[in-house]
C-alpha cells in the first residue's frame, strides 16, 4: 500500500447555520468543492435559521470554543484558518488569544448581520474585534454594511469602496477585501482589494433574483482554501471571486429558495 497523500488542514471559526446555506455548513462545503483540503471547525454558536429568517441564537460557552481549538490543534494543525460568526466580545477574546501564540495565515469575514438581518454581532463587541482580532489578520472582508460600521463612514459608490480599503489598511495595518455587492445602481459586483502595495478592481455581472445568503462566508472560504494550498493572497483573493461568482450564477433551488451550487465545476 502506497504512503496516504497528506493534504492541507483549514479550520473555519464561525456560527452553524440550521438551514446550511451559509456559516459552518457553507465553509465546509466550499473546502469540499475545492478539493484537496480537509476542513475543521470550532461553532461559536448554534442558530436556529432558515433562508428567510433567523429564530434564534445561542451561543457557545468561553471554555467550548476554547476546547474545539485546543482539540484541532493538537492532532489536526491547520494551514490556514478563517472566523465567521463569533458573536460575542468573549468569544472574540478567546479566539485572539488563541492566535496570538499560533501564528498562521488568518481570514476575518466580520460577520455582523445576517441576509434576513438578525445580528449576528453584539454591539459592544465591535471594538474588540477591531484592536484584538484584526491585528493578527492576513485579510478582512466586510461587506458594505460592514465597512460602513467598522470605520464609521458611509459608502455609496466604487470611489467610496477604494477608500474604505486604504483606510481598513492604514488603521488595521493588514489587506483589506472590500465587497460592493450590496451597492445600489451597479451593473456589476465590484469589489476593491489593497494590501498597502497592490490594489485590485474585481468585478462580475450581477445575477438578478438570487438572494446572497452565504455569499460572504463561502468567498472567504474559498480564499482561505486558496492561501493553505500555497496560493499567495493576491491570486487566492481573484480564484476565490471566480468561485463565488460562478457559485451563484450556476445557484440551485431547494424547497422554495435559491442556494448556492458549491460544486458547479464538478458538473
Amino acid at each position: 500500500m502506497q504512503p496516504l497523500k497528506s493534504i492541507p488542514i483549514i479550520l473555519t471559526i464561525a456560527g452553524s447555520d440550521s438551514g446550511a446555506g451559509a456559516g459552518i455548513q457553507a465553509d465546509l462545503k466550499t473546502f469540499a468543492a475545492l478539493g484537496g483540503v480537509h476542513g475543521v471547525t470550532a461553532v461559536t454558536c448554534v442558530t436556529a435559521q432558515n433562508p428567510k429568517r433567523v429564530l434564534g441564537v445561542q451561543p457557545c460557552t468561553l471554555s467550548m470554543v476554547r476546547r474545539q481549538l485546543e482539540a484541532v490543534f493538537e492532532e489536526l494543525p491547520p494551514s490556514a484558518a478563517k472566523t465567521g460568526m463569533l458573536y460575542s466580545a468573549g468569544i472574540i477574546r478567546v479566539v485572539a488569544e488563541f492566535f496570538r501564540r499560533r501564528r498562521i495565515p488568518l481570514v476575518i469575514d466580520p460577520v455582523m448581520m445576517s441576509t434576513s438581518g438578525a445580528r449576528l454581532l453584539n454591539p459592544s463587541a465591535i471594538n474588540v474585534l477591531r484592536e484584538q482580532l484584526f491585528p493578527l489578520a492576513n485579510l478582512i472582508t466586510p461587506n458594505v454594511s460592514e465597512t460602513e460600521a467598522l470605520l464609521d463612514v458611509k459608502v455609496r459608490s466604487v470611489e467610496d469602496l477604494r477608500r474604505a480599503a486604504k483606510e481598513m489598511y492604514r488603521r488595521f495595518a493588514t489587506a483589506a477585501l472590500v465587497k460592493g455587492g450590496h451597492l445600489r445602481g451597479l451593473k456589476e459586483a465590484v469589489d476593491i482589494f489593497y494590501d498597502g502595495n497592490e490594489e485590485l478592481l474585481l468585478s462580475a455581472p450581477f445575477v438578478r433574483g438570487f438572494k446572497t445568503h452565504g455569499t460572504g462566508c463561502t468567498y472567504s472560504a474559498a480564499i482561505t482554501a486558496y492561501l493553505a494550498t500555497g496560493l499567495s493572497l493576491v491570486d487566492s483573493v481573484v480564484r476565490a471571486k471566480e468561485f463565488v461568482t460562478q457559485a451563484i450564477a450556476q445557484s440551485q433551488r431547494v424547497g422554495r429558495h435559491g442556494v448556492l451550487n458549491w460544486f458547479w465545476h464538478q458538473l
